[in-house]
């Protein structure tokens, strides 16, 4: 999953980045609410994290001008503002979900977890299409009795053919998701990481779930959802 994070605490910036990171998710960051909001307007989310208390824009008029140039991607409101009228001012404005500093790291993951369970058809924290198994709170992977080893990158693929099966997902949509713009991929790289994909997950089974969708992209086959 691809994030937008604007922050202007440096350190606390700088923790949460790594901490993501380490999560298998692509950050994009933003320091000032300005740049916050020109990233959230010209580039594809999964989730924006959205401090309120920023230079320039603060996060209540960042999430209005989102929502008001029909920006759909969920927003997380960061702030140590806790009255009931900062929360509903925060909501009012167009956020998903509001959490208060300080807090938990995993309480963090646990929202952002529940933000992309709200557009995919599973609801559970545990993705299943037939015998492959993924588990987002452990990022763990299996198919059948077999648990597969997969790095970060191809954990964060899978993850996405997962939500959304039968779906074609070209392989613009794939880079643009799985990788931040610091560190925007090769033309090539998606299919790498899908030859990598299938090596784990359909090499040693005669029912294959991965697709590809010539001159198009992939897609996961789930016959339970078609």
């Amino acid at each position: 999953m691809r994030l937008l994070l604007v922050e202007d605490e440096k350190k606390l910036l700088n923790f949460l980045v790594q901490g993501l990171q380490e999560q298998h998710y692509a950050v994009d960051t933003a320091d000032n609410g300005d740049d916050g909001l020109h990233w959230g307007l010209n580039f594809a989310y999964d989730v924006i994290v959205l401090d309120i208390m920023l230079p320039g824009k603060n996060g209540y008029e960042v999430c209005r001008e989102l929502r008001n140039q029909r920006i759909i991607t969920p927003v997380l409101m960061l702030t140590a503002r806790d009255t009931v009228d900062d929360r509903v001012l925060g909501l009012d404005s167009g956020a998903d979900d509001y959490l208060v500093k300080p807090f938990a790291f995993r309480e963090l993951l646990a929202r952002l977890r529940a933000l992309a369970r709200r557009d995919s058809y599973q609801k559970s924290t545990t993705l299943t299409v037939r015998d492959l198994v993924l588990d987002t709170i452990s990022r763990t992977a299996r198919r059948g009795e077999a648990v597969i080893d997969l790095s970060t990158k191809e954990y964060a693929l899978l993850e996405m053919l997962m939500r959304h099966p039968n779906q074609v997902l070209s392989r613009a949509t794939i880079a643009e998701h799985l990788w931040n713009y610091q560190d925007a991929p090769d033309s090539n790289v998606v299919d790498v990481y899908i030859r990598y994909l299938r090596k784990k997950i359909d090499d040693d089974h005669d029912e294959k779930v991965i697709r590809t969708v010539r001159g198009t992209g992939y897609q996961l086959v789930d016959p339970d959802q078609a």
